[in-house]
């Protein structure tokens, strides 16, 4: 079956790392070392790690599966999915909220922090972040983010080179980005393995990280590391849903999907060594949600040899991390419009974009001109809540793993088995097949309803 609009991706390798690139992003690099350094450190990753193969993973490997078997933009796929298995139609709606609505929230605050990567690297490259102390690092990200001249111009960038990239198409716009910019990422990344092994202490990262300690680990740490770990694989709100719908029979999901959710792992694992031996060399607290790269990081950045060079590559790396996932998150409304208003490839980018750029301004100005507005503010569950919080609360506690147990749900009981088991194993059902189908029925509605339990009661 081909896509309702004939496109596929060019060949195994530019859909893993078109697939790699969606999920490689912010989770990896700016989210995973803050949550394990919140949380203890080895035994949170431990736990991480068996929630990326029991939990992340299969559903994965389910969004997957929808996508090539709906062969379309993920409401009209889950449609023709649904009917093909003699249910109703109505399951687009679950496509509209998770990839419509949803990816435009997520867009809503990844492309504000997208472009404070960019003007980030700028800082680093031009030495405004050598030899500053805390004092100053702290006074430097907070009036960049609360002065809307320093920080619009990079945010508007940001958003541009995303719907840029998005409107030139599947071949000539998405592929060719992600060609250059996946590799470009790992050579970055192993560069500031190395570069961390040398300067800072390696030997406290690598204890911290791998060496687990049960005394810190609690209920709610648990529970973090399995939102950590869906959040990291970007599955929830249907963008790989999207990219499996251009995905040619001859391709292997259940070793692609492996492959994907490897590769982020181990960016992420990347991610913590390359880190957290500038931040224990430097004395600096592990745990610093955003301060950690934009406040904490500089500090270390500026008082070590080759701080400038490996500084700037950082945050380039965490600029191309940014960019490859918002290029994932605006494809589901993207390939909606194209497929069901018929629109232009350009024109459904440049819709779908300015929708998400209008939400992201109001990200944007949330720290500064809009700071005391809370918009929500009347429920206890949001008290308090700028916009920019509000879209990072309700798109990561909320929507991403309501979408999880949607998707978990649609694969495990819509869709008739024989449909899944053709998608994925060519209609055979060895074990492995058996073990995925029960853990989509069973465990990841389970454990994801206890992720959005714990944020309801939180």
């Amino acid at each position: 079956m081909t896509t309702a609009s004939g496109l596929q991706w060019s060949s195994r390798l530019t859909f893993i790392l078109a697939a790699v690139g969606c999920a490689v992003g912010l989770g990896n690099i700016w989210l995973f070392p803050y949550m394990a350094g919140a949380n203890g450190g080895g035994a949170f990753v431990l736990i991480y790690l068996a929630a990326i193969v029991g939990l992340a993973l299969p559903v994965l490997l389910a969004e997957l599966m929808l996508g090539r078997r709906g062969a379309a933009a993920p409401p009209d796929g889950l449609a023709a999915v649904a009917r093909e298995s003699g249910h109703s139609e109505n399951w687009r709606w679950m496509g509209i909220l998770l990839g419509g609505l949803g990816a435009l929230l997520a867009l809503g605050f990844y492309c504000v922090v997208g472009g404070w990567t960019l003007a980030y690297a700028f800082k680093a490259v031009s030495g405004q972040l050598q030899e500053i102390d805390a004092a100053q690092s702290t006074q430097i990200f907070a009036e960049m983010i609360g002065t809307p001249g320093q920080v619009l111009p990079w945010f508007v960038t940001f958003v541009v080179l995303t719907v840029y990239i998005s409107s030139r198409g599947l071949h000539a716009g998405i592929e060719k980005a992600v060609k250059f910019m996946m590799p470009t990422l790992f050579i970055m990344l192993l560069a500031m393995v190395v570069y961390a092994a040398v300067v800072g202490d390696f030997a406290a990262a690598i204890r911290f990280l791998f060496e687990p300690d049960f005394s810190k680990l609690d209920s709610k740490a648990v529970l973090a590391a399995f939102g950590t770990a869906f959040f990291s694989v970007s599955v929830g709100i249907t963008n790989m849903m999207a990219y499996g719908s251009y995905i040619g029979r001859e391709t292997n999901l259940p070793r692609s999907a492996a492959i994907v959710a490897g590769a982020d792992t181990f960016v992420a694992m990347l991610a913590g060594l390359a880190i957290f031996p500038i931040v224990f060399m430097s004395g600096l607290e592990p745990a610093g949600e955003g301060g950690l790269a934009f406040i904490s990081l500089p500090i270390a950045f500026g008082q070590i040899p080759g701080g400038m060079v490996f500084g700037t590559v950082f945050f380039v790396l965490l600029f191309f991390a940014a960019l490859t996932s918002s290029i994932g998150m605006l494809e589901p409304p993207v390939s909606w419009l194209r497929d069901s208003m018929r629109l232009s490839r350009r024109s459904a980018a440049l819709t779908a974009g300015s929708a998400a750029f209008v939400l992201s301004l109001l990200g944007a100005l949330s720290f500064n001109v809009l700071a005391d507005f809370h918009p929500l503010g009347n429920l206890a569950l949001f008290e308090g809540k700028t916009i920019f919080e509000l879209f990072v609360y309700i798109v990561t506690q909320v929507i991403m793993p309501l979408g999880g147990i949607l998707v978990a749900i649609f694969a495990g009981w819509i869709v008739k088995r024989q449909f899944s088991a053709d998608e994925l194993y060519a209609g055979d059902e060895p074990l492995i097949y058996k073990g995925w189908l029960f853990i989509v029925r069973f465990v990841a509605p389970v454990l994801l309803a206890l992720v959005l339990w714990d944020v309801a009661t939180a």
